[in-house]
């Protein structure tokens, strides 16, 4: 591949379907990430880090080298990995004396951190210390988050939104009952936030609605929340702007209720009701004396009228 004028160039077929899948598309894939570990990461921080890829598979890597670098002192080697291998969030764990059993969450914009947040384990069960059986690799779990925080801290909401990109895997258009096994469930209480991790068990009711249990299955953490980098409004606001084509388009007279229901509202032009042919039968022919208003027959009121004067 050759590069001028900042355009890259490929030469061979090859280089160009690779530079064609990491063209912008109207419909892009599912995001993915990057695990990595510092230089200092001690065997609790590895283990969080190869439990959390592996609920992240097949969407992820995980690098098992050290990587000497500080994400909030400078990201320029995040970046670097973030354009290699084309993710646009990763996962980054330390550990030192300072923040002891260190991990941060973050995402990229066009290549560069959107958003940082450093959170520090308090408490940890690894999948390996909760003896249940697993969910299936590449299950899409369900997502539910706890705590008036997450609706009412700017910070707060910016890290739901980050969580949301981070677990809720590709999208699909359809799923089947069976496939809701998986839930991770996100509390957020004095300044600490609790992952927990369950699967989901449909269980006999006697009716047609299943009975749902849930089994814990790890992994387990306890976080408290540490040092944040949240982008700036106009950035996030583009970070979020679609294209044209994929807007819906807007449609004149169509409205819809809460339910869902579509309504339409027709436009007609002014009928003249006298001239509405509505005496096809002999008892509806138009009679002398009759006074026809509004397409109705008053004969009968005005022989009434006539006999009473």
């Amino acid at each position: 591949m050759t590069q001028s004028d900042g355009v890259i160039k490929p030469k061979t077929k090859r280089a160009k379907r690779f530079l064609e899948s990491r063209a912008p598309k109207l419909a892009e894939s599912g995001k993915s990430t990057m695990i990595m570990k510092g230089g200092n990461a001690n065997e609790i921080v590895s283990q969080a880090l190869k439990d959390i890829y592996s609920l992240k598979k097949p969407n992820a890597v995980l690098y098992k080298k050290k990587n000497i670098t500080r994400p909030f002192e400078d990201s320029t080697s995040l970046e670097f990995f973030s354009k290699k291998t084309d993710c646009s969030l990763f996962l980054f764990g330390s550990h030192n004396k300072k923040r002891p059993n260190n991990l941060i969450f973050g995402r990229l914009f066009d290549f560069h951190v959107l958003d940082m947040f450093e959170l520090g384990i308090e408490k940890y069960a690894s999948l390996s210390e909760i003896k249940t059986s697993k969910c299936p690799e590449g299950t899409k779990p369900m997502l539910v988050f706890a705590g008036e925080a997450f609706d009412m801290d700017n910070e707060y909401k910016r890290l739901k939104s980050l969580l949301l990109d981070f677990f809720r895997g590709p999208s699909v258009s359809a799923i089947r009952l069976a496939g809701l096994e998986h839930v991770l469930h996100f509390t957020a209480v004095d300044g600490k936030i609790f992952m927990r991790s369950y699967r989901s068990l449909l269980k006999k009711s006697g009716c047609r609605t299943p009975r749902i249990e849930l089994e814990e299955i790890g992994p387990s953490f306890d976080f408290v929340l540490r040092r944040t980098h949240i982008a700036s409004d106009d950035l996030y606001k583009l970070s979020h702007k679609q294209p044209k084509a994929l807007k819906p388009t807007k449609k004149k007279n169509v409205s819809h209720d809460v339910f869902g229901t579509k309504f339409g509202q027709v436009h007609m032009q002014k009928q003249d009701l006298s001239k509405l042919q509505t005496r096809k039968m002999k008892g509806l022919r138009k009679r002398k004396g009759e006074v026809v208003i509004g397409g109705e027959q008053e004969g009968e009121l005005s022989k009434v009228a006539k006999m009473e004067s």
